[in-house]
């Protein structure tokens, strides 16, 4: 690009009232608004890490609020909340009236309160586009804290419609809340944007799966093995050739947010029964090590639970990744357990694209959206308790890993996997999203 258009790059800011490394999907958004010719103002709280793909690009810049104060939760349940959205919305708008004149803005929804009475504000003020992309409804989330006929449940929800309605448009991740939301809500200018795999997420070779075992091995005694070029899994020889080992055990993951829209009791239940059916069948099915990355409030309570167990099967760790390893390590797994039931049914879960991504096959707890995503039998696995879900892995593992009925059985699942992650986010977000930014464009040519 020549500097003459450097110099015309229109302003866009992306706003998220969470976690920037902690929402990938509005990362993408900054990234393809960028490799499109906008100048991004990516605007949320610190936490996690962005990808380096964000951090490295020059047409982004990295605006971080500063975060309510230790104070306020210390008070009563109620109070906290009201005092944690007062300072929310302050700190929101100086940001974005103090920060670069944005021509149009994108908000990642929920958190809608306040950030999206907050946003419109900025909008009406500055004469700017304002674009919600609905990830789920922040109303339904709360409702899992506190009762569904709640009056702050209520007044949420009042708050999400409003403010959704005096939108310009809208981006959602499915085809059943765009229904919802045109039906229920009266909100018909939406377009469905899906998730799709960012390109860090793709298969790998056994010598790359060989070198992230072996970097948890050095942490977690279950990966390891007493040779020091070789895991449970994997093993390099001399020559530096890497083979799988053929006595290996299984290999599960599953990333969870710890919260009450995923209820991990459901995997529990599967892995104590795995544990018997294994101590009474050890030649027919394998030793299970179970990977749960992620962290949230009743992670703590979980952990204890299990270690409680003494199971001599089922090994599970909850090791923290960096985000070039999580990738690596679903490329590993031999399956991936996705237990997110959305608080409204309409969402997808962006854990099953990353674990398609890596061609990793998914056995995912069922709701009305899921089927857009995960066909029973097709791309995955679907089940509905944990009786399901128990019976599911005991199939799927059974004569692992030296019959190889499992891939036979399910040899369309690798191929409609593979049909999955030839779709990339960009060309779908150039079809989807980018007439939303350049509708003046549009407008002169019609």
């Amino acid at each position: 690009m020549s500097g003459e258009y450097e110099t015309e790059r229109e302003q866009v800011a992306v706003v998220v009232l969470g976690d920037l490394g902690h929402s990938p999907r509005m990362n993408y958004h900054a990234l393809s608004l960028s490799e499109e010719g906008y100048e991004v103002n990516l605007v949320g709280f610190a936490g996690s890490e962005p990808q380096d793909e964000v951090l490295n690009d020059e047409h982004i810049t990295l605006t971080y609020m500063r975060p309510s104060p230790d104070v306020f939760s210390r008070l009563p349940k109620l109070i906290t909340f009201i005092f944690k959205v007062l300072w929310q919305a302050i700190i929101l708008f100086f940001t974005l009236v103090t920060g670069p004149r944005s021509k149009k803005l994108l908000l990642q929804n929920p958190p809608g309160v306040p950030a999206m009475p907050v946003c419109w504000l900025y909008c009406f003020l500055t004469r700017s586009k304002f674009i919600v992309d609905w990830h789920n409804y922040g109303y339904t989330i709360l409702a899992l804290s506190l009762r569904k006929n709640h009056p702050l449940v209520y007044i949420y929800q009042m708050i999400e419609k409003i403010f959704g309605k005096l939108a310009h448009g809208g981006l959602c991740v499915s085809k059943a809340m765009k229904i919802d939301l045109e039906q229920n809500w009266g909100i018909r200018k939406i377009t469905v944007l899906y998730d799709r795999p960012a390109a860090r997420f793709h298969p790998i070779s056994v010598e790359e799966k060989h070198n992230v075992l072996l970097k948890l091995s050095s942490t977690y005694s279950c990966f390891s093995s007493s040779s020091p070029d070789k895991t449970v899994f994997t093993e390099r020889y001399a020559d530096g050739r890497v083979s799988e080992c053929e006595d290996r055990p299984a290999l599960l993951v599953s990333s969870t947010s710890w919260t009450e829209d995923e209820d991990f009791s459901i995997l529990f239940h599967a892995l104590q029964d795995y544990e018997h059916v294994r101590q009474e069948f050890p030649d027919h099915y394998p030793p299970l090590i179970v990977v749960v990355t992620g962290k949230g409030p009743m992670k703590s309570h979980y952990m204890s639970v299990i270690s409680e167990q003494q199971w001599m099967h089922v090994g599970v760790i909850t090791p923290w990744l960096s985000a070039e390893d999580y990738p690596k390590l679903l490329a590993s797994a031999d399956l991936g357990v996705c237990l997110h039931y959305s608080s409204s049914g309409l969402d997808l879960p962006m854990k099953v694209v990353d674990m398609f991504g890596s061609c990793l096959p998914v056995a995912a707890i069922n709701y009305l959206a899921l089927p857009e995503l995960v066909h029973h039998n097709e791309n995955g696995l679907v089940f509905n308790n944990k009786e399901e879900l128990a019976n599911l892995l005991q199939d799927w593992f059974r004569g692992f890993p030296r019959e190889t009925a499992v891939k036979e059985t399910y040899y369309d699942f690798y191929k409609n996997i593979d049909e999955f992650r030839k779709l990339k986010w960009h060309p779908c977000w150039i079809c989807n999203s980018l007439p939303l930014f350049r509708d003046e464009i549009l407008e002169k040519n019609q």
